[in-house]
């Protein structure tokens, strides 16, 4: 059943390459993050969208912002090594209680992502503005819903390509093929506790892959999907004492081997 609440997004991002680079602000003025929070707004009407930045206090993610948001978007690259440990378990404690998280791009590298994955979720990259073919593998998905034919293109992008050390995804959507010959696996769902963890590779800074039709769908579509639902989530471990049925056995326990 599609959830009729309004969905909470915070849009994140360092926010560095903007202010460096003339080029990458000529596509992205405002950010990447103000530009990808007006294109879900256009979207998403029903949906409340928030950014934040590496530069804020607690990088804009206080425990408040949290609570709040149902997805997380995640953009990062120069910076990942300035993101706090301390945001980032508050962070991956949240996707583990049901927040969604999608990873962009060069986020691949980011704590959280890698944190959450427990590998190096390193790869092979190649710049050399090549044309990328995104193969739809998965066509039921509710990601992918309305794109048109078995594949999309990008005109020039940077290239990822395998081996990408990552887990088997949960879900596989998206294969690319890049001009120069590489496959990469660019639309993967993980499920981490209660939480659903998209990561979807296009969007490198410096190409203006985030005005793409197709990938803005993609995304509005993935901050639906990964956005909690289902029931309450217990990740702690619980002594439960009095038991739902009786117990025949007359048992004394040494609670010096639980401490």
């Amino acid at each position: 059943m599609k959830n009729e609440e309004p969905v909470r997004v915070t849009v994140w991002n360092e926010f560095i390459h903007e202010k460096q680079n003339a080029q990458v602000r000529e596509i992205y003025p405002d950010g990447i993050h103000a530009f990808l929070a007006n294109m879900l707004n256009q979207r998403l009407p029903q949906a409340e969208i928030g950014t934040a930045t590496l530069e804020q206090p607690q990088h804009g993610l206080s425990d408040e912002v949290l609570q709040q948001t149902d997805v997380l978007l995640w953009w990062g690259h120069a910076g990942h090594h300035l993101v706090s440990d301390q945001v980032v378990a508050e962070v991956q404690a949240r996707v583990l209680e049901g927040m969604g998280l999608i990873c962009l791009h060069s986020a691949h590298a980011s704590k959280i992502f890698q944190r959450l994955l427990g590998t190096s979720c390193m790869l092979r990259w190649r710049e050399a503005a090549e044309k990328e073919r995104l193969w739809i593998v998965d066509p039921s998905h509710p990601i992918v819903e309305g794109i048109e034919g078995e594949f999309f293109e990008l005109p020039q992008t940077e290239m990822y390509g395998e081996f990408f050390d990552i887990p088997t995804p949960d879900e596989l959507l998206l294969i690319s093929w890049f001009e120069g010959g590489e496959v990469f696996r660019s639309g993967c769902v993980f499920r981490r506790g209660k939480g659903r963890i998209f990561y979807f590779r296009p969007g490198h800074e410096t190409f203006p892959i985030y005005h793409d039709e197709n990938v803005q769908r993609v995304i509005a579509q993935g901050v639906e999907y990964v956005r909690p639902a289902g029931a309450a989530y217990f990740g702690n471990g619980r002594n439960i004492t009095s038991s739902l049925e009786p117990i025949e056995a007359d048992h004394n326990v040494d609670d010096s081997l639980h401490n």
